[in-house]
């Protein structure tokens, strides 16, 4: 699978119910060991012991020509299972109203506790064109 919006995450980004608005809405990620599905929409449908750890807010948010970019993060003393994706969501402050936007693979990476960056690719983490 290649990384990719969600389909029902770019519907929310156009306009659907539960709008996202990359720039005023508090946007995360999560480390994710599942496997993706289409139909998947909110934290809520992803499987519960799949997901590793969650950041914070991210920031340095931007949305220029269609690309959405920000700040680097770090996420602190990270333990658990392996994980194979990066998930973007949009943080409503409960799983089953926060939409999934997008899942990012990366090369399976087992946490031992320590600190994990997560550098965003130098072009943006994503576009609509």
């Amino acid at each position: 699978m290649a990384s990719q919006l969600y389909p029902k995450g770019a519907g929310h980004i156009l306009g659907a119910a539960t709008k996202v608005d990359l720039l005023a809405d508090t946007i995360k990620i999560l480390f994710y060991s599942g496997a993706f599905s289409g139909a998947h929409e909110f934290v809520s449908d992803l499987t519960g012991a799949s997901i590793i750890a969650r950041s914070g807010a991210l920031s340095g948010k931007t949305v220029t020509n269609g690309v959405f970019d920000a700040n680097d993060i770090t996420l602190t003393a990270v333990s658990g299972s392996a994980f194979t994706h990066v998930i973007l969501y949009k943080d409503t402050g409960a799983d089953a109203t926060s939409p999934l936007i997008a899942i990012f693979d990366v090369t399976s990476f087992t946490p031992n506790g320590g600190d994990v960056n997560v550098v965003f690719n130098a072009s943006g983490l994503f576009s609509i064109a």
